[in-house]
């Protein structure tokens, strides 16, 4: 019996209905204690910028490490990094604006993503076993064989594609100013979600 091992691939788009953000406020003090709480006059005016519809705040992380020139201390940092995930996409642009005057040492994001992918890896999972029956059908055809019952299926499908519209060190241009960031064009964008499989057929004479 002779059998035939084909791969199929399958991507489909779809637009994204969420996205994520990542940012880091650092403060850098003589000491730890100093630096901590340089950190947290810091944050009060973030937390009410974070508290609004459509925003969930993932998760906090605190960081406090002294500061070294070679051998010798130097002083210490505190920082804290905040993982947020955006559910209403209309309020994005606002969102971001109101975080770049909070002055922030690093904003990351969007992150683009759907909140239910699970329509768009089934049908992924359709196209890419037609695409591995269509190859198998054309090597049978080749052979001038027949292509038998399927033998074998091992899913390979890669994680999705999040293209990241916006990444960059954010500074304000002006403190307590919004930025206009609508010349950024962060607009929703298209997240490919893909499937692949390698098939094992039964290859008739």
């Amino acid at each position: 019996m002779a059998e035939l091992v084909t791969t199929g691939h399958g991507d489909v788009e779809r637009i994204a209905d969420q996205a994520g953000l990542t940012l880091r406020y650092t403060n850098r003090s003589k000491d730890r204690t100093s630096a901590v709480d340089a950190l947290t006059r810091r944050i009060d005016s973030v937390e009410p910028v974070l508290a609004r519809n459509g925003v969930t705040v993932r998760s906090r992380s605190l960081a406090v490490n002294d500061s070294w020139n070679g051998r010798h201390r130097t002083g210490a940092s505190a920082s804290q990094a905040y993982v947020l995930l955006v559910t209403d996409v209309t309020v994005l642009n606002d969102l971001i604006g109101d975080l770049v005057t909070t002055e922030p040492s690093e904003l990351q994001g969007p992150d683009w993503d759907l909140a239910d992918a699970s329509d768009a890896r089934q049908e992924a999972q359709r196209e890419a076993v037609a695409d591995a029956r269509a190859i198998a059908q054309g090597y049978a055809d080749a052979l001038a064989g027949r292509l038998g019952p399927l033998l074998r299926l091992d899913d390979t499908s890669p994680g999705r594609i999040r293209p990241l519209a916006f990444s960059a060190a954010a500074r304000s241009a002006g403190a307590g100013r919004a930025p206009d960031i609508t010349e950024l064009a962060l607009e929703p964008q298209p997240v490919t979600v893909s499937a692949m499989c390698s098939i094992t057929w039964d290859l008739l004479a």
